[in-house]
């Protein structure tokens, strides 16, 4: 989200500093004047949706209750309203399963003593790196094994 928002204000900059009629060619037969209008635009909707999506990304996450002990997640929330949320103890998790993919994202799964997948609790809401964030938890519940597929 950092090289888009820095991409659309690079873009918007840029549109903002060049005159739309020095936009030709030395010889005066090219000339698109209409390109850096659009191109300020289209760098303001990349900023915008990038800095947007920055903004949103505190509204997802997780962590430890220390009163309980419990792994918190939460998804979808806006200032203090709620929003998706679950709690699991560390008890009933037996796999952290991560799958690496060559051309996306990772993908972070747990798994409960049946070999069921926990839902929801996944990449969204787990901090990167993710294999850092299954070490720690691995440290506090050693009973838990971590899976890394490629």
């Amino acid at each position: 989200m950092w090289l888009l928002l820095i991409f659309g204000a690079t873009f918007f900059w840029a549109g903002s500093v060049i005159d739309p009629e020095d936009n030709c060619s030395e010889d005066g037969r090219e000339c698109a004047p209409w390109l850096v209008p659009l191109a300020q635009g289209l760098g303001a909707l990349v900023g915008l949706a990038a800095a947007l999506n920055m903004l949103a990304n505190p509204n997802r996450g997780s962590f430890v209750d220390p009163a309980t002990g419990e792994l918190v997640w939460w998804q979808g929330r806006i200032g203090k309203v709620g929003g998706d949320e679950g709690r699991i103890h560390p008890s009933r998790i037996a796999t952290i399963r991560i799958i690496r993919h060559e051309d996306s994202d990772n993908s972070v799964s747990l798994y409960d003593q049946e070999g069921e997948r926990i839902f929801f609790f996944d990449e969204e809401v787990v901090p990167w790196p993710y294999e850092r964030w299954a070490e720690r938890v691995v440290a506090k519940w050693p009973h838990i094994a971590v899976e890394i597929a490629d």
